[in-house]
């Protein structure tokens, strides 16, 4: 063979292996989570899909795929508080000013007067209750109305950021690997219902069907010929701690298969979840990056993880360290 006819064999060869190459690159499978580094977490969330989606004894069918998610803390921030209660802290403190009847409630008393003494006393119970007293004769459409233009206008303390630019990037890629794997996805939060379904659909593309929280009470009225909810100044249900595993019974009427969470108001559900008898998956997403978010976890008043942290050791549960599982942390850069 001359050395001419050599080479363009050579160069054949080379082209062939090139053209391979390239077709296998082109082949193989997008990562599902690219803001995910490699390691335990990615590596349990990816092996789990793969194990109930494909045919085997841990097959699921899809009408029982249900994975469940709280949201503060999980899908978005939730420090220095929980972004439902800055809204509510100046809504309150608006409504007060012009009713001051509501200052007979102890709680919209201490914030109106952003007494910190007395607002650390109170319980969630309590602040919720404040913050749906004050939201009291208003229809489900005026109240998101509202929300809505205080979302639009309103920036985080640290990040001066619109609040909805705080949501996790890893989180809603989760979102869209578990939807694409036939899992129907639900917020199961102690956030109230009617915040959070102003803007999940758009931020998380969970529609208002799909997203359960804190209640208040409700009225029908005939408002000019028009039938309307009406918000009234008691609490309905307390979706946190037992009360979430009462409430996907009551909305969903599936135990969930994969429950996500940062908290111990999450440690109920994530049980609920691990109690299926179908395979299951429980995450725990563990604030430990004080650089690109927050640090924290058993000391916090906002979003303590303590309880759960120590069952998610025992029980093998997955804990995801913000640090060091995560590429990225914010869908939009703050």
């Amino acid at each position: 063979m001359s050395l001419s006819t050599r080479r363009t064999v050579l160069a054949g060869l080379a082209a062939s292996w090139a053209l391979v190459a390239t077709q296998g690159a082109a082949a193989a499978p997008a990562d599902p989570l690219p803001s995910w580094n490699p390691g335990p977490a990615k590596t349990a969330i990816t092996g789990y899909v793969a194990r109930v989606t494909r045919q085997g004894p841990d097959f699921v069918p899809p009408a029982e795929r249900i994975a469940v998610f709280d949201n503060d803390g999980t899908l978005w921030a939730e420090q220095p508080i929980y972004f439902q209660f800055a809204f509510a802290l100046e809504r309150i403190s608006d409504l007060a000013a012009k009713n001051p009847s509501l200052r007979q409630n102890p709680a919209i008393a201490a914030i109106a007067d952003r007494d910190q003494a007395a607002i650390v006393k109170l319980s969630e119970k309590d602040l919720f209750e404040a913050v749906l007293a004050a939201q009291a004769g208003l229809t489900t459409e005026e109240y998101q109305a509202v929300a809505k233009a205080w979302l639009d206008q309103a920036r985080h303390p640290r990040f001066k950021t619109p609040y909805t630019a705080l949501t996790y990037q890893p989180q809603l890629e989760l979102l869209a690997y578990l939807r694409g794997a036939g899992f129907k996805t639900y917020i199961v939060s102690g956030g109230e219902v009617r915040f959070m379904r102003t803007f999940a659909e758009t931020s998380y593309g969970i529609p208002p069907e799909q997203v359960i929280g804190t209640t208040p009470t409700t009225k029908f009225e005939l408002r000019d010929g028009k039938g309307v909810l009406v918000a009234q100044p008691a609490l309905g249900s307390l979706d946190d701690g037992p009360g979430k595993p009462a409430n996907i019974d009551l909305h969903i009427g599936r135990q969930p298969l994969v429950a996500v969470g940062n908290s111990d108001g999450d440690l109920q559900m994530l049980q609920y979840s691990a109690s299926s008898t179908r395979p299951n998956l429980q995450i725990l997403v563990h604030h430990d990056d004080a650089v690109r978010e927050y640090a924290y976890d058993r000391q916090s008043k906002i979003g303590r993880l303590d309880k759960a942290l120590d069952e998610a050791s025992a029980r093998g549960w997955t804990v995801v360290s913000m640090k060091s599982d995560w590429k990225t942390v914010f869908a939009a850069k703050p």
